[in-house]
């Protein structure tokens, strides 16, 4: 019996079994008790397995001999057992993966990973629906008074400027410049309703509070200075260090749109140019203003630590010399809402005109890109 023993031992070994030949010996012994008592009945709900323990003690007493339980019929059945599994089909290797592999899987990860923090936007539709389409096409031939809100209004004279290949002009700017400004205070009133600011549901995040500043703040500070531009009364009824973000459209010698801002979440002064030109000025300019504000309403210098002057490598570039207002409209417009990137480029322009026609039209900021 103990040459059968030891083959068993050594086809469970075979077969996967770690464990030493006494541990294998009492394993045996107490597989071969079990199916002994199961033949019998004695596994009943009732018995204690005190028993059982007390009669396995005996066995530890005998460790070189066999209990009478385990007999040479229970051990040419479980060699037979163990030679008929030997025989039946393999299970598979363990799973190594390759140098490859791996990479492909830490590339797929990173992939989610990037999914779930920056949401891939759709790409922008080129036209709006039908029914906008021809509202479009009404307030283009409308004469008068298009739409007003808050101190702004816009013209027949104003909106032809959103037709193609136009430049544009102050009131077309400030107009869309208030729009978003007005959903910022709205969404600031009713959070619930609007979602929390900066959050994406959709792959498009909910507006910060952000203020935004007129295109004749930039041409007061640059040719005035704060103080003799009196800069101070702009901001008599708003803390601009509470907010989140300050906006502002900035007109270079009256030939070309950029768009600043003033990025308190992030502690960043940012110049977005669609002409990708270099503008240090803007950066002066801006941390001049900052002080010198801070100094007027908080009696103390600005603490800079931290900050910095901050360009996107990749901001959407115009092919043409008349798209750079739109671009600088679309910049604040994205700005607004905590944007990192713009999801537009040159291809879009002609859809984004008709946009914010019917933006200004209605004197509400679309919801949908």
């Amino acid at each position: 019996m103990e040459k059968d023993l030891k083959e068993l031992y050594h086809i469970k070994r075979s077969s996967g079994f770690n464990s030493d030949f006494d541990s294998f010996r009492s394993l045996l012994s107490y597989q071969a008790r079990l199916e002994a008592l199961d033949k019998i009945g004695a596994l009943s709900p009732s018995p204690s397995l005190a028993d059982l323990r007390a009669k396995a003690k005996q066995d530890e007493v005998r460790r070189h001999s066999f209990p009478d339980h385990v007999d040479p019929d229970f051990l040419q059945r479980a060699i037979r057992k163990a030679q008929d599994a030997l025989k039946g089909p393999k299970p598979p290797k363990p799973f190594v993966p390759s140098l490859d592999e791996l990479r492909r899987a830490r590339l797929a990860k990173d992939e989610e990973i990037e999914e779930r923090l920056r949401p891939k936007r759709k790409p922008l539709p080129t036209s709006l629906p039908p029914k906008d389409e021809a509202t479009v096409d009404a307030l283009f031939r409308k004469r008068g008074v298009i739409a007003k809100v808050a101190r702004e209004q816009v013209s027949h004279e104003d909106i032809v400027r959103l037709q193609p290949c136009q430049w544009l002009n102050d009131e077309v700017i400030n107009f869309y410049g208030n729009l978003i400004l007005t959903r910022a205070e709205e969404t600031k009133e009713n959070p619930g309703a609007n979602g929390t600011a900066g959050t994406a549901v959709g792959g498009r995040k909910k507006p910060l509070n952000a203020h935004y500043f007129s295109t004749f703040f930039w041409s007061k500070m640059k040719m005035q200075g704060y103080q003799k531009a009196r800069m101070s009364k702009w901001t008599k009824k708003i803390d601009i260090f509470s907010k989140d973000v300050i906006l502002i459209p900035v007109n270079h010698n009256n030939a070309h749109w950029t768009a600043a801002a003033i990025n308190f979440r992030k502690k960043r002064i940012e110049s977005y140019d669609s002409m990708g030109m270099e503008r240090g000025q803007v950066f002066k300019v801006l941390r001049q203003y900052l002080d010198e504000e801070h100094r007027d309403k908080k009696m103390k210098p600005f603490d800079f630590t931290g900050w910095q002057d901050y360009t996107l490598p990749d901001t959407p570039q115009q092919e043409n010399g008349y798209d750079c207002g739109v671009f600088t409209c679309q910049f604040l417009e994205a700005l607004s809402r905590g944007e990192e990137g713009f999801p537009f480029t040159q291809a879009n322009m002609a859809y984004l005109r008709r946009k914010m026609v019917w933006e200004i039209g209605h004197a509400k900021l679309r919801d949908e890109p």
